[in-house]
């Protein structure tokens, strides 16, 4: 596993093979750095809100089960415009650019310093060969809202190249996020191994 510093980023993003990496729009080349390439803040925001369920089930057996995406509340905002993050809020957005990786390379997301010195708080590790907006699962640890302001860099990912191409594409029925351009909620609800485990506890009772 190498990561890949700058140089070698400008050369994939010029690449025409399978090596290519693909970032779009890229607004600003100063958005590549020695080692990490910054990400902007998109459009669209899943909002966690306060419900009166008294906890989020992932098991659809269980009789407490409701729909994830009752739990958040989708807004947009425009280029320019802001957007506040409250303390202990939990939101789902993406970057605004799309990204395509080559099947040797995955990518490690993180928020750029200056956001996670007010708080902001995200990590997401993206597999090879996937394609759609960055993932970013972002929650506010501090006791002061933060505002946000879509089109800012506030993530930055490193890239890593592996020795052995693995693509992400090869087993679709196991890709809950392939190809997403706007946030989506968790879909552990979906994970085979919940279903496995209530039967197991059921026929326990």
């Amino acid at each position: 596993m190498r990561l890949l510093a700058r140089s070698d980023v400008e050369q994939r993003l010029h690449s025409n093979g399978l090596d290519q990496i693909f970032i779009d729009p890229l607004l600003d080349r100063s958005q590549i750095g020695e080692v990490t390439v910054d990400l902007r803040l998109g459009y669209d925001f899943l909002v966690s809100v306060l419900t009166r369920k008294p906890f989020v089930s992932v098991d659809r057996s269980d009789h407490e089960f409701r729909s994830i995406e009752s739990y958040f509340q989708s807004t947009r905002r425009e280029l320019g415009e802001k957007f506040i993050l409250y303390p202990n809020q939990t939101v789902i957005t993406t970057s605004l650019e799309y990204v395509g990786l080559p099947n040797d390379v995955f990518a490690d997301i993180f928020p750029r310093s200056s956001y996670a010195r007010l708080s902001v708080q995200f990590n997401a590790m993206v597999q090879p060969g996937y394609r759609g907006c960055m993932p970013l699962e972002m929650a506010n640890v501090g006791t002061n809202p933060v505002e946000l302001v879509v089109g800012s860099r506030i993530a930055q990912c490193r890239l890593y190249e592996i020795e052995q191409p693995a693509d992400y594409n090869n087993y679709p029925e196991s890709r809950k996020y392939l190809g997403t351009t706007r946030p989506i909620v968790s879909r552990a609800p979906e994970d085979t191994d919940v279903a496995i485990l209530a039967e197991v506890r059921r026929g326990r009772c």
